[in-house]
């Protein structure tokens, strides 16, 4: 990954905050433990001829949702409730957070034909309990998509600014879903933060993208971006809307919503602001470092508390070797 010279200051900067955070768990998670020199290996920074900054890391990062039977966050849980494994070994966590952290969100909405009248005034009100739920800090991205996908606003910290712009949407037009769902990705591989996540509003209908559904599965595996696709009806004869929805958010550890009003709706979007409010990101370096470029399956075990009822866990199901995302270097 390079990047920007004009960016080694916030870049050193999240590393250090890393560094802080790997110190404080190490004394009070590891001090009976003699971890080896290898455990975790923080990312490196070096000048290349080109003028860029050329940081690598080793580090696999999760950003895990834990449940229970209800669907109520299990918050408060510990490193040590935590099991990690790769192609079924298992691994050494070596970074933990529980803490309450901003996100780069990314909104995605269809302003095609099929998504003119009520729907646009319900996705609105949804969206504006969203940004109310929200950490304060929270960055927002918002991606257009009719004929073609539009970034109209590219990460900034202000949510009137994102419902300002949505409010001024007309709809019209085909739908290049997946497009803007690349789009999107792009874009937040260049966000503040490390947790990332990307809300798609659609109708799930796609006929006029250039990418291909199994393209953008691909992308979104490789991106470690939460994706959490909202179905908007009535769906057109025949749609496979809610398939395409579902396999959008099952690949990235995300879940998908088919609210049939607005009030469900509004409680969809403020579901998905608190599941991102109490995350876990967890790191760790493979047991095994490849850069062959395969698929590595991952699973996530979350052992509850003692007479606690059995947890629902959401995460990644993989990644590929050797392609890391962008910024990946811990929790902020």
């Amino acid at each position: 990954m390079k990047i920007q010279l004009n960016e080694l200051r916030r870049i050193m900067f999240l590393h250090t905050l890393m560094l802080a955070a790997f110190l404080s768990t190490s004394q009070t998670q590891f001090a009976q433990q003699k971890l080896k020199g290898s455990a975790l290996r923080l990312p490196t920074a070096e000048k290349v001829n080109d003028g860029h900054i050329s940081i690598s890391t080793d580090l696999v990062s999760l950003t895990v949702t834990v449940m229970d039977k209800r669907g109520r966050h299990a918050s408060g849980l510990d490193r040590d409730a935590f099991t990690i494994f790769e192609d079924d070994v298992q691994q050494e966590i070596g970074f933990f957070s529980n803490l309450d952290t901003p996100a780069s969100v990314g909104v995605i909405f269809d302003v095609s034909d099929s998504m003119s009248g009520e729907k646009m005034n319900r996705s609105r009100e949804a969206l504006a309990r969203f940004i109310r739920t929200s950490h304060p800090e929270d960055e927002y991205t918002l991606i257009t998509f009719n004929d073609s996908a539009k970034l109209l606003l590219d990460r900034v910290r202000d949510g009137g600014a994102l419902l300002s712009l949505f409010g001024g949407v007309s709809p019209n037009g085909n739908t290049s879903l997946y497009d803007a769902v690349a789009l999107g990705l792009d874009t937040l591989a260049r966000s503040r933060y490390t947790k990332r996540a990307l809300i798609v509003i659609s109708d799930g209908e796609d006929n006029r993208s250039r990418s291909t559904f199994n393209e953008i599965k691909r992308k979104i595996q490789e991106s470690g971006v939460t994706t959490y696709p909202i179905l908007i009806g009535p769906l057109l004869p025949r749609s496979n809307g809610r398939v395409i929805m579902n396999q959008l958010a099952s690949v990235s550890g995300g879940k998908s919503f088919f609210p049939n009003n607005t009030e469900a709706m509004s409680e969809d979007f403020e579901e998905i602001a608190l599941e991102l409010r109490q995350q876990y990101s967890i790191g760790y370096v493979p047991a095994k470092l490849t850069n062959d470029g395969r698929w590595r399956r991952l699973k996530v075990i979350v052992t509850p508390p003692a007479e606690s009822q059995r947890l629902i866990v959401r995460s990644r199901k993989g990644y590929y070797s050797g392609i890391k995302p962008a910024g990946q270097v811990g929790d902020n």
